[in-house]
């Protein structure tokens, strides 16, 4: 979709963009008018968007593509990151770079060490299936002057995830994370529209204000057991919606003329939610709309509900959403009128 909005082969964006590879350390790329929560600018970053993951942004402060595959490696695996690893770089101990990340790690730095290769590879072996080390592998790695904290931390780890993988994802995330920075509204309606079902324009889309009270209503809900799990799922989009306001970026109202039925739209007015972003009104309805109106306007409120097949709920979204200003209840004519 990112692809369709922009013309741009995402085959060659650079894995090196600088203002890119910022963003996983900073917020400084998204030139922001006000200040976000987090002081790094990977919402909505597949891989990278988490609470827990940004954290891990935060400890270890990736430079580099091949730190990024790290963290991967890290936040994939059970174990490996919590209690492990986060522990080892924030007591200086080790560092990203040279901390267990992915399953190959362990044996490319054994056979480095003086492991031999064979029982280097069935060290791995055991470690990525939490089965920790047998009485020979420790003998074998002090043998090598592995540093004890290394044995403690493949005991510790119960999965480890391939570095393959890593590199998939890392480069995909990168990819996305790369139109984020320099092609920011198609970024925000490619989330959007995969998000569409969760969003609510009649929070949503009414400015920044609206969406951090939204925020701070769930948090506060959070804490004394009340919110329920659908409003701490809509966090991350109201999250999402703060940062695009704070770049300057934002909705334009719901039309029933120029919004599409399920689709996020460009405009010079901003992003264009969709009819079917307004809570209650279903995407078989915002779609009978849209075909309807193709036949030309709605001249009043019962003609569109006998174009469209609309029920009264639908109407009264329309209308509690300022989308039929304008638009009369009926043609008849009332005496008052020629009074």
């Amino acid at each position: 979709m990112l692809m369709d909005l922009t013309g741009v082969d995402a085959q060659k964006i650079p894995l090196d963009d600088k203002p890119t590879m910022s963003l996983f350390t900073s917020t400084k790329a998204l030139n922001l008018k006000e200040k976000l929560e987090t002081p790094v600018g990977t919402y909505g970053v597949p891989e990278f968007g988490t609470k827990f993951v940004r954290q891990m942004l935060v400890d270890t402060k990736p430079t580099t593509f091949a730190e990024l595959v790290r963290i991967s490696g890290l936040s994939h695996g059970t174990d490996v990151w919590l209690n492990n690893a986060q522990d080892l770089i924030r007591s200086g101990t080790t560092t990203l770079s040279n901390a267990i990340c992915c399953r190959d790690d362990i044996m490319i730095y054994l056979i480095h060490m003086g492991v031999e290769a064979g029982h280097a590879f069935q060290i791995m072996e055991k470690v990525r299936k939490g089965k920790g080390l047998a009485p020979e592998d420790e003998e074998a790695m002090r043998a090598a002057n592995v540093p004890e904290w290394y044995l403690t931390a493949c005991k510790k780890i119960g999965y480890m995830f391939p570095k393959a993988h890593a590199v998939a994802y890392v480069t995909m995330a990168f990819r996305i994370a790369y139109f984020k920075v320099h092609y920011p509204e198609a970024f925000y309606i490619a989330y959007f529209s995969v998000r569409a079902d969760d969003f609510d324009a009649s929070i949503m889309a009414r400015g920044i204000d609206v969406a951090r009270a939204a925020i701070e209503d769930i948090n506060a809900r959070k804490k004394d057991g009340t919110a329920k799990p659908k409003e701490e799922g809509l966090i991350p989009i109201l999250e999402i919606c703060v940062e695009m306001y704070s770049r300057g970026i934002n909705f334009a109202p719901i039309s029933l003329y120029t919004s599409h039925a399920t689709d996020f739209l460009k405009t010079d007015e901003g992003i264009l939610p969709p009819l079917s972003a307004l809570p209650g009104l279903g995407d078989n309805a915002a779609k009978a709309i849209t075909d309807a109106r193709a036949d030309g306007p709605f001249k009043t409120i019962e003609e569109l509900r006998q174009r469209t097949g609309a029920t009264r709920a639908t109407i009264d979204i329309l209308q509690d959403n300022h989308c039929l200003d304008g638009v009369p209840e009926s043609d008849q004519i009332s005496l008052l009128d020629f009074m």
